[in-house]
C-alpha cells in the first residue's frame, strides 16, 4: 500500500494566524476572562483543547462587561464589531486578512451605490459577516436557480465566500453578469483554498481511495470531500485517526490524504502514522484487533453505509458488513428504509444470523424495537400512561395497532365513546390510547382510546361546569328535539331549551324554531351540577317582539298579519314582529256582523290598520273596517276629481 499526501493540506494562513493568536492571548490573559465569539475554527478537537486551556466559546456578547473577545477567522458584521468596541471589551481581531479585504471591498462598493451580491452559503459565518458590511442588504446566491432569480440592477458588485470552488464561482458570476448595466466581479476566493482544492483534485485522480481529514461541519473540508468524490470512487471523511475504516482501507493499493484548512498538523500526523508507519501484516493485525466478536442475539452498534429501497447496509466493525432487509426494519409494514435511516447514521442492531449465505451478517432493527418496546410498554402500563398507536388494519372484533414497535389489539367497543360504524376508516390513523390489559409473558397488549376520550371528556366537563355563569351567552349545537324542548350540546355537556324559552311567540313544536345540527347562540338561565341539569334560553338573547313593534310601528300604520285566534268578541291577528293585536267584532266590517267567524277563520292573512297602542298594558287595537272606509274615501275623492274635470271640459266647449 502506498500513501500520498496532497501538496496543500491542513491549516491555511488565516486559520494558523487565529490559532497562534489565541495561544498567545491565553498566555497573557492577565487573569481576564477570554472568549471566542463562536468556535475559533471548525475543528472540535482544537476547540475542546482551547476550552480546557480557558478559552470560553460564546454565541453573543449579551451580559459581558469585561474580558477579551477573540473574533475568529470568519470575521463578523460591522455592527457586531462596533457593539464590542462600544462596551469597552478588548477586541482581538483574528479575521483572516483575505476575508478582511472582502469586507473593505463590500463596504466601499456599497457606499458607491452598487448592489452587493455574495456567492456562498447564507448560513456560513463568513458570509453572514461579509453581508454585515453592506448593512445586511446584500443578495446571497448559492446555486444557478438563485442566480437566475436576481432582479436587474443598474450597478452590481460580485464577491465570493473565500472557500468556494473556482468552478462554482465562475458559473454563477457569469449568470450574474447579465443582471446589471455595470457589473464588477471580484474573485475573492482565497489562493490557499484554490491551491488546496486543485491539489485535492489532482491527487484524487490517481489513487484508489482518498482520506479527507477535518471537522464534519467544516465547509471547506466538505468541499474537499465533494471534489474527491468527483474523481475517486472511494472517499472517507474522518475527523481523527480513530475514525479510519482500517478493514476497508486495507483493500486498496494507493491512498491519498488531504486535510481541511481547520485541521491541525498533529491530527494529520496521527492519521498518516496510522496508515504509513505500519506494514500490511500490521494493518491486518490492527484490523483483527479492532473487530468486535459478535454472536446471534447480540445487540451491537453500527454505522449505516448505504440505504436502498429494500435494505440497509451497516458496518458493525465485524469482518463482514451487516444487512437489514425491509421486513426486518420495523413492525410497521408501511415504513420505508429511506424514511428511517440515512448514510452515516449511528444505530443499534440485533444480530439475527452471522452469514446469509453470501457472507453478510443478517441484522434486524425490528426485533430490537420489539425488545425495547416490551420493556417500555411494561413501564407505561405500570404508570398508567397514555401512548400513541398507529392503526395497521381492521380485524375481527376491532383494530390491529402498532404501539412502541409492538402489535396490539383494540376492541371495537374501546375505540371511541361514540358508536363506530366503519372500522376500515381508521386504517393509518394515530390514536392516543391507554393499555387496559398487558401480559409480558403472554405477549398480550389490549388498548383503549375510548378510555382516553372518556377521561378527556370528563376533564372537559368539569372545566365547563366550573366556567358556567348564569346570564352568559354561549354557543351550542342542537343534538335532539322533543315535544317539550331542544337538547343542545355546549361543548361536552347537554343543556335543555324548554319550548317556552325557544321563542317569544307561542309554538307547538321546537322544530318550528330550530333543527338538529343547528349551531346557535343561547343564554344560560340556570344550572345544577348535582342534578346534572342546565337550563338554556334562545328567546332571551333575541329582542322582545313588543320592543321591536314599538320601535317600528305607530297609530295609523297599515300592516299585514295572520289570524291566530277567534273569540266571540273579536279576532287576534299576529303581526310580523310576533305580537298579537285585536280586531274587535265591531271593527271587522262596515256592516254589522254577529260574530267574527262570519267573516274570518284561523290562518287567514289580513291587512289591518293600527287604531290604538296601549304601551302600559301592551295592547294593540286593529281595524279592518277603518281600512275599508279609508279606501272608499279615496275612491270618492278620485271620482269627484274626475267629475270636476269633465264639467270643466264641457264648459270649455
Amino acid at each position: 500500500m502506498k500513501i500520498y499526501i496532497a501538496e496543500h493540506a491542513g491549516y491555511c494562513f488565516g486559520v494558523k494566524r487565529a490559532v497562534d493568536t489565541a495561544v498567545e492571548t491565553l498566555k497573557d490573559s492577565d487573569n481576564m476572562p477570554i472568549y471566542s465569539l463562536g468556535p475559533l475554527i471548525h475543528n472540535s478537537q482544537v476547540v475542546d483543547k482551547f476550552q480546557r486551556e480557558g478559552l470560553k466559546v460564546i454565541e453573543d456578547i449579551n451580559g459581558l462587561d469585561d474580558g477579551k473577545i477573540i473574533i475568529r477567522a470568519h470575521g463578523v458584521p460591522y455592527s457586531l464589531q462596533k457593539k464590542i468596541e462600544d462596551r469597552n471589551l478588548e477586541l482581538i481581531d483574528c479575521t483572516c486578512p483575505f476575508v478582511k479585504s472582502v469586507h473593505k471591498k463590500v463596504e466601499e462598493y456599497n457606499d458607491r451605490g452598487y448592489k452587493i451580491i455574495i456567492i456562498g452559503d447564507k448560513n456560513h459565518p463568513e458570509v453572514i459577516g461579509i453581508n454585515g458590511w453592506c448593512n445586511n442588504q446584500g443578495i446571497i446566491v448559492n446555486n444557478e436557480e438563485e442566480a437566475n432569480n436576481i432582479p436587474h440592477y443598474d450597478k452590481i458588485c460580485v464577491v465570493s465566500q473565500t472557500t468556494n470552488p473556482l468552478e462554482k464561482f465562475e458559473k454563477l458570476s457569469n449568470i450574474i453578469m447579465t443582471k446589471g448595466n455595470e457589473v464588477k466581479v471580484f474573485n475573492t476566493i482565497c489562493n490557499a483554498t484554490s491551491l488546496r482544492q486543485k491539489a485535492c483534485e489532482d491527487l484524487s485522480k490517481k489513487v484508489d481511495a482518498m482520506i479527507v481529514i477535518g471537522g464534519y461541519h467544516s465547509s471547506n473540508t466538505n468541499k474537499l470531500t465533494e471534489i474527491s468524490k468527483k474523481y475517486c470512487n472511494n472517499v472517507y471523511h474522518v475527523e481523527i485517526y480513530k475514525d479510519l475504516p482500517l478493514q476497508e482501507l486495507s483493500k486498496f493499493n494507493t491512498i491519498g490524504i488531504t486535510a481541511g484548512a481547520s485541521t491541525p498538523d498533529w491530527i494529520i500526523k496521527e492519521v498518516v502514522d496510522t496508515m504509513d508507519n505500519i506494514n500490511n501484516n500490521e494493518i491486518m493485525e490492527a484490523i483483527e484487533n479492532s473487530l468486535v466478536r459478535v454472536h446471534r442475539g447480540d445487540v451491537v452498534k453500527g454505522k449505516v453505509i448505504y440505504v436502498t429501497e429494500n435494505e440497509v447496509m451497516v458496518n458493525i466493525n465485524y469482518k463482514s458488513d451487516g444487512i437489514i432487509n425491509r421486513e426486518e426494519l420495523s413492525n410497521d409494514p408501511d415504513v420505508k428504509p429511506k424514511e428511517l435511516f440515512k448514510e452515516g447514521d449511528e444505530i443499534e442492531v440485533y444480530i439475527v444470523k452471522l452469514d446469509d449465505g453470501e457472507g453478510n451478517v443478517v441484522l434486524s432493527t425490528k426485533r430490537l424495537e420489539s425488545i425495547k418496546g416490551w420493556e417500555e410498554l411494561n413501564k407505561i402500563y405500570e404508570n398508567k400512561e397514555k401512548v400513541n398507536c398507529k392503526v395497521l388494519t381492521d380485524v375481527k372484533g376491532g383494530l390491529s395497532v402498532l404501539v412502541n414497535g409492538i402489535t396490539g389489539f383494540m376492541p371495537a367497543s374501546q375505540i371511541s365513546v361514540n358508536y363506530v360504524d366503519d372500522l376500515r376508516a381508521y386504517k393509518g390513523k394515530i390514536l392516543v390510547a391507554k393499555l387496559i390489559d398487558f401480559d409480558l409473558d403472554k405477549k398480550r397488549v389490549i388498548l383503549s382510546s375510548k378510555a382516553v376520550e372518556k377521561a378527556e371528556l370528563e376533564e372537559k366537563r368539569e372545566k365547563l361546569w366550573d366556567s358556567l355563569e348564569i346570564g352568559e351567552t354561549i354557543e351550542g349545537k342542537v343534538e335532539r328535539l322533543t315535544d317539550f324542548g331542544a337538547f343542545v350540546d355546549i361543548g361536552g355537556l347537554d343543556g335543555l331549551i324548554h319550548i317556552s324559552d325557544l321563542s317569544w311567540s307561542r309554538i307547538k313544536h321546537p322544530s318550528e324554531v330550530v333543527n338538529i345540527g343547528d349551531k346557535i347562540q343561547i343564554q344560560v338561565l340556570d344550572f345544577n351540577k348535582g342534578k346534572n341539569r342546565i337550563s338554556l334560553g334562545l328567546k332571551q338573547i333575541l329582542p322582545q317582539p313588543w320592543d321591536v313593534f314599538i320601535k317600528n310601528r305607530k297609530i295609523g300604520d297599515i300592516v299585514t298579519g295572520k289570524v291566530v285566534n277567534i273569540l266571540d268578541f273579536g279576532a287576534f291577528v299576529r303581526l310580523e314582529e310576533g305580537v298579537d293585536g285585536l280586531v274587535h267584532v265591531s271593527q271587522i266590517a262596515k256592516e254589522h256582523i254577529n260574530k267574527p267567524s262570519d267573516r274570518l277563520k284561523k290562518g287567514d292573512q289580513v291587512t289591518v290598520k293600527i287604531i290604538d297602542i296601549n304601551e302600559d298594558d301592551k295592547r294593540i287595537s286593529l281595524s279592518m273596517k277603518e281600512l275599508e272606509e279609508d279606501e272608499e274615501k279615496v275612491e270618492a275623492i278620485e271620482n269627484e276629481d274626475i267629475n270636476v274635470k269633465i264639467e270643466d271640459i264641457v264648459k270649455d266647449k
